[in-house]
């Protein structure tokens, strides 16, 4: 496939994962976190199953590798979408994705302090200019919030959430580096496929706590679709178009089309939440990306 057309699908990908932050935003008013971390991955297992079987796809469950799907699962769809969820009930979609695009960077020092990998000089430089964008977003830069560390817990959630969201990066990232023997290997998509499945197995008591029948038929066509949309667009269309990246134009490229995906969650916010965009917010992203996009460079290199 030419390059072109694959720049243009990580766009749509990009596009598709703004979007979740979206939909989640105007989701968690109507169904309790778990109830709806359920339900987003119930409606995404399926398509994801169909999506390992076009693949060709030869991977065989292994004992072995239980523990990893267990904590693959637990943290990262769990841990990070129940946190996500709780977020956005106390903040914007906006200050959200501002903040999950640190994802990297979170990476970054999570890496430097467990995995004793090195940071340059220029690493260090992009950590602490992102971690100083997310201070001013959660602040919004104003001196009587930063005096009174009067801080939104919405934005401190959605913090947590990009912590989860990076351990379970780094656990994927080393779970499906190539074995000596290749029955060995975990590949990407089965570890999505069998961390739906732990997260769906882990959360039936929530969801039964949280009594979903009493809420669930009276949602309305444009409450399920949300869930519908954050179920197929991110978590399968998005995945096979990244997949399909990484393939045909290496990870390095593919990983630098995620950067859009704040700036396009901005964009939505704005048209669709009507959510307020001031000048701080820009500053806020602009100096996340260029954090992210700098320290990324580097690690290419």
């Amino acid at each position: 496939m030419e390059n072109r057309k694959i720049y243009i699908l990580m766009v749509l990908a990009s596009i598709c994962w703004a979007g979740a932050f979206i939909a989640g935003k105007y989701t968690v008013p109507y169904i309790p976190v778990f109830t709806l971390t359920f339900l987003r991955f119930l409606f995404a297992v399926i398509p994801m199953y169909i999506v390992m079987r076009i693949s060709n796809h030869s991977y065989r469950l292994k004992r072995d590798h239980l523990k990893t799907f267990i904590a693959t699962g637990i943290i990262g769809m769990v841990g990070y979408h129940i946190l996500f969820f709780s977020s956005l009930k106390y903040t914007t979609a906006i200050n959200s994705s501002i903040i999950a695009a640190m994802n990297p960077i979170v990476t970054i020092v999570l890496a430097y302090l467990f995995l004793k990998q090195k940071l340059s000089r220029i690493q260090i430089f992009g950590v602490i200019l992102s971690f100083v964008g997310v201070f001013l977003t959660i602040t919004d830069a104003d001196f009587e919030i930063i005096k009174n560390l009067t801080l939104n817990k919405g934005d401190l959630i959605m913090f947590s959430a990009t912590v989860c969201w990076a351990i379970y990066g780094i656990i994927s990232s080393r779970a499906t580096q190539p074995k000596q023997n290749p029955e060995d290997n975990i590949t990407p998509i089965a570890l999505t496929f069998y961390s739906f499945v732990v997260c769906l197995i882990f959360l039936i008591p929530f969801v039964i706590y949280e009594k979903p029948h009493q809420i669930l038929p009276d949602l309305t066509m444009e409450v399920w679709t949300a869930v519908l949309y954050m179920s197929i667009f991110p978590s399968v269309i998005g995945y096979f178009i990244q997949q399909l990246a990484i393939k045909e134009i290496g990870p390095g490229r593919t990983s630098v089309f995620v950067n859009l995906v704040p700036v396009f969650s901005v964009i939505l916010a704005v048209l669709i939440l009507n959510e307020i965009l001031n000048p701080i917010k820009i500053l806020t992203g602009g100096l996340i990306i260029f954090g992210v996009i700098i320290s990324q460079r580097q690690r290419q290199a």
